[in-house]
């Protein structure tokens, strides 16, 4: 069986989830009671830099703001799936749609909607402050919380493991 390097070279596409992921699991609300996500930006970084690569990105989520959906356009991504109470048909769209199997996809979560994925993808990972069934389930654990760098930790890992990262792209 591979060790957690050697599957990273395997990896053609990454699907995050965003609340406690690409957000911090604390989000202020707004007087109108829409929740106030932070977004990182050394995940952003990272996110651009692999969609610039040919990497395929899903952002998959329970949840469904406006800023969300600008901000992971802005970083390049085109599959953005919101109000996803079940994540696998939103999964298995993406799938069909980049022509990937679940070996070349790394999953993110940090809780329990997401585990489903987890099983499904070719590596499962998963935030520091993921809750313990889906620490449990992960092959991977970001040494970094939800919001502070977990999604730069595994893209750049894997980039380092396929000789892309430090590539001199042209912006």
């Amino acid at each position: 069986m591979k060790n957690f390097k050697e599957l990273l070279t395997d990896i053609r596409a990454f699907a995050f989830d965003v609340d406690g992921v690409l957000s911090e699991s604390v989000i202020p609300m707004s007087t109108s009671g829409e929740p106030m996500r932070t977004a990182n930006i050394k995940d952003g970084y990272a996110i651009q830099l692999a969609v610039k690569l040919g990497y395929h990105i899903a952002i998959i989520t329970g949840g469904s703001t406006e800023a969300v959906k600008t901000r992971f356009s802005m970083l390049g991504v085109q599959d953005i799936y919101m109000r996803q109470a079940s994540k696998i048909g939103a999964y298995e769209d993406w799938k069909r749609k980049h022509n990937l199997t679940d070996n070349q996809i790394l999953y993110m979560g940090d809780d329990m909607p997401d585990l489903p994925l987890m099983k499904l993808a070719g590596i499962a990972t998963c935030p520091a402050d993921a809750c313990i069934d889906v620490r449990q389930a992960s092959i991977y654990i970001s040494p970094r919380n939800g919001g502070q760098g977990c999604a730069r930790d595994v893209i750049e890992q894997t980039l380092r493991a396929q000789n892309n990262w430090g590539k001199d792209l042209t912006w």
